[in-house]
């Protein structure tokens, strides 16, 4: 550590302290309201108080370490804010304490596992020096997806996660260098796994990302690789290795870095780096028990077509560099010859991706990088389990799709940032892509299936409606109160549930467009011609200016053919998801509601058909074939409803019942509104009986009272005191019941509507007699006496004198 009083000139070296691990720290940061503290970042944080004489390592308990950024506050001589491999950490008294921030979604992951866990799956991953962890895909919850809901399956660097495919208690997990546990969730126990080399035999080489598979023929069965490939068939209590030394045998020692060779006294030379020549991918064919291909961070591909009795090695590839990083290996689940492989070169700055087919077990090579991007890493491929052809590749800067095995790639965007994804998994139940990017987690593309049906002609149609995946039904709980953060504040971390209910997913061809939007297309393209623009006749603007935005909208019926709901979908071109939240429409015209949005009562388990068509000019034309789809409850509650079917009739009798009362409410203020326009009204016309002012009192009087049988008296509850339910909090209490609760009604809720009914079937007619008969013979006398008009009349009779 060196000091300099006058500007760099001259120099003078204060001690001789080293950093823990000069990789990529070793950064200094003077404080800028202390004299000569500095700090000087490395695993742990080290200071200085007197210029660099001395250093005492800065207080890191309840901190991660890994320490890479400093900054200060101008104002505040005690505030430091510290990023390190553990994210971004506050302290306000000069680092004796530390403040975590929890809301960055910034996780590197290496490897993406899943499992098939009901009735939601689980994601697991390997973090840069965050741990192993692992948490769900969604949860049935208005919070969504909470910092709490991950749990930490290994320690240190985090890696690869496979799941037992039959008991998702069993987890396998790994730290760097191969360091294997079999992880227990329901005990939260684990066991050290790692295969040692036998008495005499030489240590093994791991990487600091070793491949792991279960196999897909056996979920005992256990393939592990380092420099040699090691298989257990107890879930990894006993290991046999089953290969030779898989790689080229190259010393590392002798490989020339930055144009040389470099001597043992080189700093830190060979510390956390990989030990050179071992196995970084592995993968065995679903088709064919036994024929396995091991990829190595030295170029080769070893295969076995019968469990690693004999192996040949695929010792270069057409136009791959020869010592290229197999970065990923991919056996087709659909023809037992094929095999699918990524090669990365970047350890020598060649950034070219590199991604292969070959057809007869890797004897010959096809490049299927066809239109991806040059300069981007090829870091993993996937294949869909069903369509042959549909595969998925993640580069260092985006994921890409194909559905003619690569001959053409298409980006998938939508709302991913340009971030490296490491690692693909497919969840089969779902159909969902699960993505390990590096840098903003995961990314899940929920049921991707659509994929599968694209193609130039689906393209090509006007719209395309496509099947829709099964819809699971339950209530959405809110576990914190309210939904989203609820009262946390913006610091609490969620990550959005997929979308609740019925997804229907679409295509436009064209945007439906607006004679407006028409016209103004029109006119741009005469512009680039060159041609006059001329100004729109009046007929054509008036369309225009008279005219509703076209629509798209799906219609969802029952197994009888009866609409249960229609919702509206974005029109313009493109692929586009809706969702049906499996609800009835609701009776009342508001929106809001406390613990999800205002309603009618969920639908039944059963079959659904939802039709897809567009509205133009109010003309509903249909566009592509229906799709039927089922609705399958979850089974969450303990005291379920017996009669499902039940519930939905009672709920809809008491939604009806609301629909009427919302009424009768509203036609009772409108009135007492009319009312008082009436009586100010009445005082400005000369012809109007004054004796018509009592009848307006009378009926204020009249509808009044009937409001405190509607709502309750407010003269008495506005002063906080109680007062009997009022019809309306009776239905009230009734249909809240509908958004947080699956069982039958309590017998209270089933009173509550007897109540409320029977009272409303004696307040309905004195109401009518009210609205539709005394209320319009007094809008008739204020006719007869030449009354302005007033809001609700009807329009004054008029003849044309002439």
């Amino acid at each position: 550590f060196y000091r300099s009083s006058d500007g760099g000139e001259n120099w003078v070296r204060m001690n001789d302290y080293i950093t823990v691990d000069p990789q990529y720290y070793q950064e200094l940061y003077p404080d800028p309201h202390r004299f000569d503290r500095v700090y000087c970042i490395d695993v742990w944080m080290h200071v200085t108080d007197d210029g660099g004489k001395t250093f005492y390592e800065q207080n890191s308990q309840w901190k991660h370490v890994d320490n890479h950024e400093v900054v200060f506050d101008p104002n505040d001589p005690d505030y430091i804010m510290v990023g390190c491999d553990g994210g971004i950490y506050e302290s306000w008294d000069c680092g004796d304490t530390w403040k975590m921030i929890y809301n960055l979604p910034v996780t590197q992951f290496y490897r993406v596992g899943i499992d098939n866990a009901l009735p939601f799956y689980n994601v697991y991953g390997g973090t840069q020096d965050n741990d192993t962890e692992g948490g769900p895909s969604r949860t049935t919850n208005l919070n969504g997806i909470r910092n709490d809901d991950w749990f930490i399956t290994a320690t240190g660097d985090g890696y690869q996660t496979r799941v037992d495919p039959e008991n998702t208690n069993i987890l396998y997990s790994m730290s760097q260098d191969g360091y294997l546990i079999r992880f227990d969730r329901a005990s939260g126990e684990y066991v050290d796994l790692q295969p040692q080399p036998g008495q005499g035999e030489a240590g093994l080489r791991w990487n600091w990302d070793s491949p792991l598979i279960i196999s897909p023929h056996s979920n005992t069965r256990l393939y592990f690789s380092s420099n040699r490939l090691f298989r257990s068939d107890d879930r990894g209590d006993t290991w046999t290795a089953i290969s030779p030394e898989l790689n080229r045998g190259i010393d590392r020692n002798k490989l020339e870095v930055m144009g040389t060779v470099w001597s043992s006294e080189s700093v830190w030379k060979n510390h956390f780096t990989s030990y050179y020549g071992n196995s970084v991918s592995l993968t065995e064919s679903p088709l064919v028990e036994g024929l396995i291909y091991v990829g190595t961070d030295d170029g080769l591909i070893q295969i076995t077509e019968d469990g690693g009795e004999n192996w040949r090695t695929v010792e270069s590839v057409p136009d791959v560099p020869k010592l290229a990083y197999v970065t990923d290996l991919c056996a087709s689940q659909h023809d037992a010859d094929t095999v699918y492989a990524c090669f990365s070169d970047f350890k020598s700055g060649n950034f070219t991706p590199y991604v292969y087919k070959s057809t007869d077990r890797g004897r010959s090579w096809t490049s299927i990088v066809s239109n991806l991007p040059d300069g981007q890493t090829a870091w993993c491929i996937v294949e869909d389990h069903v369509k042959p052809g549909l595969l998925f590749y993640g580069g260092e800067f985006g994921l890409y799709f194909t559905v003619d095995d690569g001959k053409n790639w298409i980006q998938l965007k939508g709302n991913l940032p340009v971030i490296p994804f490491r690692d693909l998994e497919i969840q089969r139940r779902e159909n969902d892509l699960v993505c390990a990017t590096f840098g903003r987690g995961f990314y899940i593309f929920d049921d991707y299936s659509p994929l599968r049906h694209v193609g130039e002609e689906v393209l090509a149609q006007e719209a395309k409606l496509f099947p829709v995946k099964k819809a699971l039904l339950y209530l959405p709980s809110t576990p914190m109160g309210d939904r989203g953060k609820a009262s946390r504040g913006d610091a609490y971390f969620t990550a959005p549930n997929p979308p609740f209910g019925a997804v229907f997913t679409y295509h436009i061809g064209e945007s439906l467009t607006t004679l407006r939007q028409q016209r103004k297309m029109e006119e741009m393209k005469l512009q680039k011609e060159g041609k006059p623009v001329y100004y729109p006749d009046w007929d054509y603007l008036r369309k225009e200016d008279r005219q509703q935005p076209p629509k798209i909208i799906f219609t969802i019926s029952d197994s009888d053919g009866n609409v249960v709901q229609r919702i509206e979908g974005p029109g313009h071109a493109g692929f586009h998801r809706v969702a049906w939240d499996l609800c009835h429409p609701s009776t009342l015209m508001s929106t809001g509601g406390w613990f999800r949005p205002m309603s009618g009562p969920m639908a039944p388990p059963g079959t659904y058909t939802v039709s897809m068509a567009k509205i133009v000019d109010g003309v509903v034309t249909p566009l592509s074939e229906p799709q039927t789809f089922e609705v399958e409850p979850l089974g969450l509650a303990t005291l379920p409803a017996p009669d499902r079917a039940a519930v939905v009739e009672f709920q809809l009798k008491v939604s009806g019942l609301i629909r009427v009362t919302t009424a009768a409410n509203s036609a009772i203020g409108e009135s007492l509104n009319k009312l008082e326009l009436y009586q100010k009204t009445l005082l400005n016309t000369p012809k109007a009986d004054t004796e018509l002012l009592k009848t307006i009192h009378d009926l204020r009087e009249r509808l009044l009272d009937l409001q405190i049988e509607m709502d309750g008296d407010r003269s008495i509850s506005k002063r906080f005191e109680r007062i009997p339910p009022s019809l309306n909090r009776r239905l009230w209490r009734v249909m809240s019941a509908f958004w947080s609760c699956s069982s039958a009604p309590t017998t209270t809720h089933l009173e509550n509507y007897r109540i409320a009914a029977e009272e409303f079937e004696v307040l309905l007619p004195k109401i009518r007699q009210i609205v539709e008969v005394e209320m319009v013979d007094l809008e008739s006398k204020l006719e007869a006496a030449g009354a302005p008009y007033t809001p609700g009349r009807k329009l004054p009779d008029w003849t044309y004198e002439r």
